[in-house]
């Protein structure tokens, strides 16, 4: 069973309330995502808050906002920032996407989502993990996480997202028909000459040449997290 709080160098995620877990691809996309310099920055699904807390330790002056529909994560996502050195600069709004968008919010600079991905496979009996890794129709969808970050993001800004190769691949052409262009791709890997894992994109409303690269997780022993990793995620991981 997993922890009911994850403790990270900085700050502490309590995750008992939540469906889905701190989790390691997840934590590598908070660690990459170019925040760098923005000033407005959104969380979508941000479940127990762990990429707005990431990207507001790496962004010392961002103010970044949060969307949970889920009321009891949503609940513990706001009580992990308020915990965190970070209170000020945090905020959870517990509502859907629409919902959220129907405010009429400020442009944001950077968009984030790690977000349902499970299309095809079996349901799971536990409601609230479904809506968390699911597409569904009182879900968010890739076609509405795509529209929104075309009509939220700034000229220059950029919506980072984190899939497997398969539904990357349906989410790129939903990015398209709104207007996103692919920015870059880091493929996420276990091992050496194992298959990809996860796919963190990024997309923009500019086109241009595609930057892509590769990060192994493991050395050969799953024990062993490689270095490209340990550099990663050191400001973060109190093992590194």
């Amino acid at each position: 069973m997993p922890n009911a709080y994850f403790q990270f160098k900085q700050f502490r995620v309590e995750q008992g309330a939540c469906a889905m877990k701190v989790s390691t691809d997840a934590c590598v996309l908070g660690a990459v995502a170019a925040v760098e310099g923005a000033g407005r920055i959104l969380d979508v699904g941000t479940g127990t808050g762990l990429l707005a807390l990431m990207v507001a330790q790496r962004n010392p002056t961002a103010l970044v906002e949060a969307v949970e529909l889920d009321a009891a994560a949503a609940t513990q996502a706001a009580a992990n920032f308020k915990a965190s050195p970070w209170a000020s600069r945090l905020v959870v709004h517990a509502q859907p996407l629409a919902g959220f968008a129907a405010t009429s919010p400020a442009r944001f600079d950077h968009i984030l989502c790690n977000p349902p991905f499970f299309r095809n496979s079996l349901r799971s009996p536990n409601a609230g993990r479904t809506t968390a890794r699911h597409t569904a129709a009182d879900s968010l969808t890739f076609p509405e996480l795509a529209a929104f970050a075309a009509a939220y993001l700034t000229p220059a800004g950029q919506l980072t997202v984190l899939l497997p190769p398969p539904e990357m691949q349906h989410f790129e052409l939903d990015a398209a028909r709104a207007g996103l262009h692919l920015i870059s791709r880091l493929v996420l890997h276990h091992r050496p000459g194992s298959k990809a894992l996860r796919h963190i994109s990024s997309f923009g409303g500019q086109p241009g040449q595609v930057q892509e690269q590769q990060l192994l997780l493991h050395e050969n022993d799953d024990a062993v997290y490689s270095r490209p990793f340990q550099q990663l995620l050191a400001p973060f991981y109190l093992a590194l």
